[in-house]
């Protein structure tokens, strides 16, 4: 039987470690005006090995760039980092700790912000970093997501799972981020893993949706709820979808699903243009039938079998001019 060596057995925890270990933005944008203060916290810092958390700026156009770092015991920045705007950022300590601040919003600073800290393994360090914190400075108002829920059509249902759509429309800034709790008959409620969770952008539309899928082997039913997380406050569903975990469905033919009739029509597809005739592939040959691919393998073979006749007949010619008429002749006495 073979055994991992201590070493490798302690890569693979650090591994481990790495994947789970991540810093938390609760704020998935900020809206502030030019000349307005703003500041970005950052939680889960207990996990940091080092004293230091630093923050970096993203541009859309723009890679990281890191700004400065914060020591979290006293909160000492250091701005050496020759970022061109270093001078409009400092920290400000807030009941979670220290955050980075900007007391004189401008335009330029238009960019989603990461916190960062450095955890150890045994000989090494590696960064952990936050989801971000995208800043729009602009005049105009924020305005909150309309929250939807409807059942969804999907090919999940085949695989014996019911599914949910929650749709966020008409918010400014566009960006959410979706949860989704579960009530039990007997009145408790619970958070909705993400293992079965699917999000998904339609950006045509304006939209951000989510799917929720749900098993339909679980025995009793549910009331779910839609939660919508957008500039720092949440917003509900208008309607509790009630899911009745029936029996998978079976293979016997149904009507083709259609849109629920109260989606609004911003979601609804248009139909789709017909593509040019460059785009349009040729329809496929028809199969050929048995007895055509039985009539195709006796050509083959009836060719087959002339080539070999040809070919013996050739060699047995060229034997016999080779060989010539006989030399020898009988004389009588």
């Amino acid at each position: 039987m073979l055994f991992l060596p201590a070493a490798a057995l302690c890569c693979l925890c650090s591994a481990l470690v790495a994947m789970a270990a991540e810093l938390s933005q609760d704020h998935l944008t900020l809206t502030r005006r030019v000349g307005q203060t703003v500041s970005f916290s950052c939680g889960g810092t207990h996990q940091c090995d080092h004293p230091y958390v630093f923050w970096y700026q993203k541009k859309d156009t723009e890679t990281f760039r890191l700004i400065l770092d914060i020591d979290r015991s006293n909160g000492n920045i250091d701005k050496s980092y020759n970022h061109p705007q270093k001078d409009d950022f400092s920290a400000v300590n807030k009941e979670n700790g220290w955050e980075l601040q900007i007391k004189t919003v401008k335009l330029s600073h238009s960019a989603t912000y990461y916190c960062s800290c450095y955890k150890s393994v045994p000989h090494s360090w590696y960064l952990i970093f936050g989801s971000g914190t995208k800043l729009y400075v602009t005049d105009e108002q924020i305005v909150k997501p309309v929250v939807r829920v409807y059942p969804a059509a999907s090919r999940a249902h085949l695989e014996g799972k019911s599914s949910l759509l929650c749709v966020a429309s008409d918010m400014f800034p566009p960006l959410v981020r979706f949860s989704w709790k579960r009530q039990k008959d007997s009145g408790t409620e619970e958070d909705v893993t993400s293992a079965d969770k699917k999000q998904l952008k339609l950006k045509q539309s304006g939209c951000t949706a989510t799917i929720l899928l749900i098993p339909q082997r679980e025995s009793s039913t549910y009331r779910y709820r839609c939660f919508v997380h957008h500039e720092g406050a949440t917003v509900e569903a208008q309607i509790k979808q009630e899911v009745s975990t029936l029996p998978p469905p079976t293979t016997s033919p149904s009507p083709s699903p259609s849109l629920p009739p109260s989606l609004p029509p911003s979601l609804i597809p248009s139909s789709p243009t017909s593509p040019p005739p460059s785009l349009i592939p040729a329809p496929p040959a028809s199969a050929p039938s048995q007895y055509q691919v039985k009539l195709l393998c006796l050509m083959y073979t009836v060719l087959i079998v002339k080539s070999l006749v040809y070919c013996c007949g050739l060699s047995l010619l060229m034997i016999l001019r080779n060989k010539g008429p006989s030399t020898n002749c009988t004389h009588a006495d």
